[in-house]
């Protein structure tokens, strides 16, 4: 079932009855609609002055809805997640921690390898030259050892947006964009991460002592182009700055075609999708993760 993404951006009271996220107007709290949780996937909080009960919040954790707080600037800075949400959870996690560091790095090269070719795709469909990636995808070493990923990123941007693009989280415009786009992602990476019963603390790749979920950071790297696709199209429209529209735009990512096997599959659906192949690839089910690719 297709997750439904709830953006409060105006000042609301958010409160539990019956199984049903109801919300009100701070200024009209007598006139109160309902949506019921299980319908819904992620949950984005953007005005300072929202109030959120707490017996809300532990619904729509028990029932796997991620959690984003936004902060000042609208930019999501925390998550909520559930600490119990996979009946095989115990299972899943010893697995995933004995992962040996032979298995990680075939991992990261799968992901490696699907980024790239994802970002070549994304290039060939607005005009430009995605050959020009062909030789960073047909030839990741297992674990990426030589950074491919790295530097076919920076050819990327640049054909991408223009030969004077830098992507840098602190620079305005196309990259205020990104990194709006990108939060969206890794939330419901999260949410999926979790969902399957393993710990996104746990990565194959990323590691940071200050970062809580370096194995969403993994695994949304394939998933990025289509980010990136979304943000292109804005910036062709000269919409680069993050306004109320410009962030709905970003957040229908998730409902966008991504491709499976020749099965076309709605991205947050997608992301099960690779969650559940990392899983069977820890206990030795699988050998490669299910990536998606471009339509």
């Amino acid at each position: 079932m297709l997750k439904r993404t709830l953006v409060f951006s105006s000042p609301m009271i958010l409160s539990l009855k019956n199984q049903q996220l109801v919300l009100a107007y701070k200024d009209s709290p007598d006139e109160k609609q309902t949506v019921p949780i299980e319908d819904v996937g992620v949950v984005l909080l953007e005005h300072q002055q929202t109030s959120v009960t707490l017996p809300l919040l532990n619904a729509l954790a028990e029932n796997e809805v991620q959690v984003v707080i936004c902060n000042d600037k609208g930019m999501p800075n925390a998550m909520v997640q559930s600490m119990n949400s996979n009946n095989l959870q115990g299972e899943t996690l010893r697995n995933q921690i004995a992962c040996g560091e032979v298995l990680k790095k075939q991992l990261w090269k799968q992901v490696v390898e699907a980024k790239i070719r994802n970002q070549a795709s994304l290039l060939d469909s607005v005009g430009e030259n995605g050959n020009v990636l062909k030789p960073f995808y047909t030839n990741v070493r297992s674990g990426d050892v030589d950074n491919r990923e790295g530097i076919a990123a920076r050819i990327y941007f640049q054909h991408l947006f223009g030969d004077s693009f830098i992507r840098n989280r602190d620079e305005p415009g196309i990259n205020v964009l990104l990194n709006y786009g990108y939060s969206i992602l890794r939330a419901a990476t999260c949410r999926a991460i979790v969902s399957s019963g393993l710990l996104p603390a746990i990565g194959i790749f990323h590691h940071n002592r200050s970062n809580a979920y370096p194995l969403a950071d993994d695994l949304m790297e394939p998933f990025r182009p289509f980010v990136d696709g979304v943000v292109y199209d804005l910036a062709m429209r000269g919409n680069t700055e993050l306004t109320k529209d410009v962030k709905g735009e970003l957040i229908r990512v998730l409902y966008t075609d991504t491709l499976y096997e020749k099965v076309k599959r709605p991205l947050s659906v997608g992301l099960s999708m690779t969650t559940a192949s990392m899983v069977k690839c820890f206990s030795k089910e699988l050998s490669s993760l299910s990536l998606p690719a471009m339509p």
